[in-house]
């Protein structure tokens, strides 16, 4: 028998939260609501949940430090609910690690569809043998190895923990050297026709490849001003 998905609701406003549950238990999810952020926080590695929604505005710790414990030691997927609209709360939760950001009110197939969509994007590949070398989804460049297939990326002899997006970015990027894509290319390639988003998300899932991967002499990320970006081989 396969075991359901588990999602943590993380939300102070009862109403909301239940019928959040309602929805996503129709659907064959798990759920668990907590009202506050240190309930949340003891409960993520109780209830182990394959994805959190968040709401920022929460009393005692807020949103974005419950955000930021859960990034400290581990790469569950976190969607953000608020009522904030602001393109600062949006940037800064997707800074903090968060996977999507959605505003309130909201309509509540829109959400089961992000949430069913950043699942797939999480998913990985199951323990399984090496599959034949032809099958298998890599670039490789002087200190890199990104591999799609099992979702890892080596850098500077060391194993490199990176969510899926960030992977898939830059796997997209490194396997059309010096091709320059638009933002809007990246969001639609990386996040598809089910993301709603903003172009500063690919900024934001730059900026946190360029912390993790320093500029190496044979090749870089480079942004291209006023078009985008795109993985620069010298």
């Amino acid at each position: 028998m396969v075991s359901k998905q588990k999602i943590l609701i993380v939300d102070d406003d009862e109403n909301i939260a239940e019928l959040i549950s309602l929805y996503l238990t129709k659907e064959c999810f798990e759920t668990k609501i907590c009202p506050d952020g240190e309930s949340a926080l003891k409960a993520v590695p109780i209830f182990q949940p394959n994805l959190i929604l968040l709401d920022l505005m929460l009393p005692g710790i807020d949103g974005y430090q419950v955000c930021r414990e859960v990034r400290s030691s581990s790469q569950i997927p976190i969607i953000m609910l608020s009522a904030k609209g602001e393109v600062f709360d949006k940037v800064l939760g997707l800074e903090l690690g968060a996977d999507d950001y959605m505003e309130k009110p909201f309509d509540t197939k829109e959400l089961i569809a992000r949430v069913k969509a950043v699942l797939r994007r999480y998913k990985m590949a199951p323990a399984q043998p090496e599959p034949e070398q032809s099958n298998v989804k890599m670039v490789e460049y002087e200190n890199l190895t990104v591999n799609l297939t099992n979702y890892s990326v080596t850098f500077l002899g060391n194993i490199i923990e990176m969510p899926p997006k960030e992977l898939e970015l830059l796997y997209f990027l490194a396997s059309s050297p010096n091709q320059v894509f638009t933002r809007e290319q990246l969001l639609d390639q990386i996040w598809g026709y089910e993301y709603i988003g903003d172009t500063r998300t690919v900024d934001v899932h730059i900026k946190r490849l360029r912390e993790k991967l320093t500029d190496q002499p044979s090749w870089r990320l480079s942004t291209v001003w006023g078009i985008g970006y795109k993985f620069e081989v010298r």
